[in-house]
């Protein structure tokens, strides 16, 4: 599987730290150029898994891949995701050649060089019939890199196949649980990109602990309250913030800012978190300002959020990924298909402008079905 020639059709996975379920779907790449997009779905994840993942997530510092418990959520996850393969299978009408899984992230911390995304790939490949790509952070941790964001080499692409991105400096900005920029130079070669701040994480936490409902839908909550600035400047004061990029976090990095904005009302205090996200987003050191900025992810469906990234652009162009024809809820899934490919050709996954690693760095690692299958 390393023809540099041969074109592959690959099923991207992605189950983000948002926690709201599976997204999955169909590209067909040589792992340079995107040469077709297939169907897109999302599975979601049951309000009791979804509250199973997000107590994981908390415990996950303590925790390793073997510890009591933690086998039948991760055989649950895997299901998950192999039930969104089947179905992006059934809307094609083949099998593809490949699987991009990424898992579950529970941990990130590239600091003490452990990253850790649950699932069992072996059990995914052995249930449908495909060899697994995963691990694609691994390597990268391992040689020194951030491990994330992993999607630029995927946006940089995306980029050059829009019709009026040549002479163009473009930003595609993912919010998902976190928030990520990949920054694309005029000569559609310059990458830099970065971990930005929160995403939709803290908002999501925010809203069910006063609501009980999983988000601020249509942004509701944040347009009927009053950004706090005090507290908003205290959030921004992170030394996260100074620091150069490339740069990556975990989900959890900014959990704090829950019990700082304890005081204000609900409509408050998603006003200011939603702010946060569209600050941060902003605040960005990047070679040049964009002429463009591409909003993917979840948090393109936010109209507070929209607003607040618009404002703060200077006047250069914001719009969500549909607009231009891309589908902002599949890009991230659509990214792992495509490294996929990469991995099983020994591309480069990440690069010294998006991870920090020393050099461009190959990742990933390839199980096919019929090999050792966990727990079995």
């Amino acid at each position: 599987m390393n023809g540099a020639d041969r074109v592959y059709a690959a099923v991207g996975l992605m189950s983000g730290t948002s926690l709201d379920g599976v997204d999955a779907a169909w590209l067909e790449t040589d792992g340079e150029v995107i040469l077709g997009m297939g169907p897109a779905l999302t599975l979601p994840y049951t309000a009791e898994f979804r509250r199973t993942l997000r107590d994981l997530l908390d415990r996950a510092p303590g925790m390793g891949e073997n510890s009591p418990g933690i086998a039948p959520v991760i055989r649950e996850l895997t299901l998950r995701h192999a039930e969104a393969v089947e179905a992006v299978i059934s809307r094609a009408g083949r099998r593809p050649d490949l699987i991009g899984f990424h898992g579950q992230t529970l941990l990130h911390d590239p600091a003490h060089r452990r990253t850790w995304q649950a699932g069992d790939a072996a059990w995914l490949a052995e249930r449908t019939g495909v060899p697994v790509v995963y691990d694609f952070r691994s390597a990268d941790v391992a040689a020194g890199g951030q491990g994330a964001p992993l999607v630029p080499v995927f946006h940089a692409a995306l980029c050059r196949g829009l019709p009026d991105a040549g002479g163009r400096t473009l930003a595609m900005v993912n919010i998902g649980g976190v928030s990520n920029v990949t920054w694309v130079g005029r000569d559609g070669i310059s990458v830099l990109a970065a971990d930005t701040g929160p995403g939709n994480a803290l908002l999501d936490d925010w809203v069910c602990r006063h609501t009980g409902t999983p988000c601020d839908t249509d942004g509701r909550l944040a347009l009927a309250g009053r950004v706090a600035p005090p507290l908003l400047d205290r959030l921004l004061s992170d030394p996260f913030f100074r620091q150069p990029p490339p740069k990556s976090l975990d989900r959890q990095h900014f959990h704090a800012a829950l019990a700082l904005l304890s005081g204000l009302s609900p409509e408050d205090g998603a006003a200011t978190l939603t702010e946060f996200t569209a600050a941060s987003v902003m605040a960005l050191p990047v070679p040049e300002s964009p002429d463009l900025r591409i909003i993917c992810g979840g948090g393109r469906r936010n109209p507070a959020l929209m607003a607040a990234l618009i404002r703060r652009a200077g006047g250069s162009e914001v719009v969500a990924s549909d607009a231009l024809g891309l589908d902002g809820d599949a890009v991230e899934a659509q990214c792992f298909a495509f490294l996929a490919v990469r991995s099983v050709r020994r591309l480069p996954l990440s690069f010294p402008g998006t991870t920090g690693v020393p050099a461009p760095q190959c990742g990933g690692c390839l199980v096919r079905p019929g090999g050792s299958v966990a727990g079995e």
